[in-house]
């Protein structure tokens, strides 16, 4: 066995524990307990939070640095695209249909989970090597709950320069890009295609480079642009797909619902696989309870930290309730997870569409994948940055961003089982300080909410 195999072997091993039944519980478990104790606050002021996003509590003087409505863009540019695409692919070839009702289970409790996580983020901003306000997992951990909770806080931030890399999205970019573009135009062979990869994957590193430059105001208008109008676009194209295939509508949800608690189907394995599958990539999806959504919601231009947390909720609705659902019954409908042998992540995606628009299916997709994996490259720096910055202070940010930009290029060129679970696994080891800091404070921003709505008439 070849060193390569080895690390993969391993690599899937770690993922298969720490994906294991303690952190499922703890993820939906926890935000069960956020959401009943909460008393399902977070459901009942949705208005409240369209009215944050149209600006009318905005004021420029807030502490922080971007309104409401470029921190959502941004964490939405870190969840909505690949995550949507690729991940419900994958979580369907490796759990079967059920694992789509086990991602539903993470977006109901992940709204709470947001609310809560977001909330805190803002409440415990601290000051970095710099001076600068930031937010974050850890800097709840450190100014919420003081220096014996550090080590969870260094925990986070190491995780986090593993799982918040641009590998997966580079990878599955440069895929689409040459089984929907350049094979088929004879620009690149099947048996060798390592140069062309590697052409494209720097290509998208000098891009990066440029947004990266203006830190996270540019980051921030450039995803309030792209992130809108490329979801728009997407749904757009899921909705003919389904549309299509409307007869077939009602069988595909009752697939979901059977195939999450028997776990028998073709592709699905043993129901602790389907739930497991389900949960990881829910939370691959939307990142509730993961931490690196409240890094962005930390910068939002507020003095009213819950309504933060209110803007934050919107995540796993738009995110897995609409987007991926949609996904998912495009791959259903067309039948293509039951006959794609071979085919796996966004290419299993792009098959299911190309069943409908023929040739111009992966091409549709790849015009709303390539901006939204870019921009979730860009802010997956951003979130990178400030757990660099948080363990070794700013003077060595630029030895972490060169790192991350050669990431973009090895990430083209890597394979996707390695990319994946490298991903995966550190999202779980993520997880654990943020829930574990979110459940312990929780009782501090049911406070702050019942302060908040209680001053706020009409929210």
């Amino acid at each position: 066995m070849s060193f390569l195999q080895s690390f993969e072997s391993a690599l899937e091993t770690f993922v298969a524990y720490a994906w294991g039944t303690p952190l499922l519980v703890l993820l939906v478990g926890g935000g069960l307990f956020l959401l009943i104790s909460s008393r399902a606050r977070p459901y009942r002021h949705l208005g409240h939070s369209v009215d944050l996003l149209r600006g009318k509590y905005d004021d420029p003087n807030d502490p922080g640095q971007v309104p409401h409505r470029q921190a959502l863009s941004t964490a939405l540019s870190g969840t909505l695209g690949l995550g949507n695409i690729a991940g419900v692919a994958l979580a369907i070839s490796t759990g079967g249909p059920g694992a789509i009702f086990w991602m539903w289970v993470t977006a109901l409790v992940g709204v709470a989970t947001k609310f809560f996580t977001a909330t805190l983020a803002v409440m415990y901003r601290g000051r970095d090597g710099s001076g600068e306000l930031q937010g974050g997992p850890m800097y709840v951990i450190r100014e919420g709950m003081g220096k014996k909770w550090l080590p969870l806080a260094y925990l986070f931030a190491l995780a986090g320069l593993c799982g918040l890399l641009p590998v997966f999205q580079s990878n599955q970019t440069v895929q689409l890009l040459r089984e929907s573009f350049a094979l088929p135009l004879g620009w690149v062979a099947a048996e060798n295609p390592f140069v062309f990869d590697l052409s494209l994957g720097v290509a998208l590193a000098v891009a990066a480079m440029v947004v990266i430059v203006g830190r996270i105001q540019r980051i921030g208008r450039f995803a309030v642009r792209v992130v809108p109008a490329m979801v728009v676009f997407y749904m757009a194209l899921t909705l003919i797909v389904i549309g299509y295939f409307w007869r077939e509508v009602p069988a595909a949800f009752a697939l979901i619902f059977t195939d999450a608690f028997s776990g028998q189907a073709a592709a699905g394995g043993v129901l602790g696989t389907v739930v497991a599958t389900g949960i990881s990539r829910g939370a691959f999806s939307n990142e509730a309870g993961i931490g690196s959504e409240s890094l962005a919601h930390g910068a939002a231009k507020t003095t009213e930290p819950v309504r933060e947390g209110v803007v934050a909720m919107l995540g796993p609705i738009v995110d897995t309730l609409v987007v991926c659902t949609c996904t998912a019954l495009v791959i259903l409908l067309t039948g293509v997870w039951q006959h794609g042998e071979g085919i796996e992540g966004v290419s299993l995606t792009a098959s299911a569409f190309s069943q409908v628009f023929g040739g111009w299916g992966p091409l549709l997709l790849l015009v709303m994948v390539v901006p939204l994996a870019f921009s979730t490259i860009v802010t997956y720096w951003y979130y990178g940055v400030k757990c660099f910055n948080f363990l070794f202070g700013p003077r060595w940010q630029s030895v972490y961003t060169g790192i991350y930009i050669v990431l973009i290029v090895l990430g083209a060129v890597a394979s996707l089982s390695i990319v994946n679970n490298i991903i995966i696994g550190m999202y779980a080891v993520m997880a654990i300080p943020t829930m574990i800091s979110t459940l312990l404070l929780s009782g501090k921003v049911n406070q702050a909410a019942h302060d908040y709505f209680s001053k706020t008439p009409g929210a």
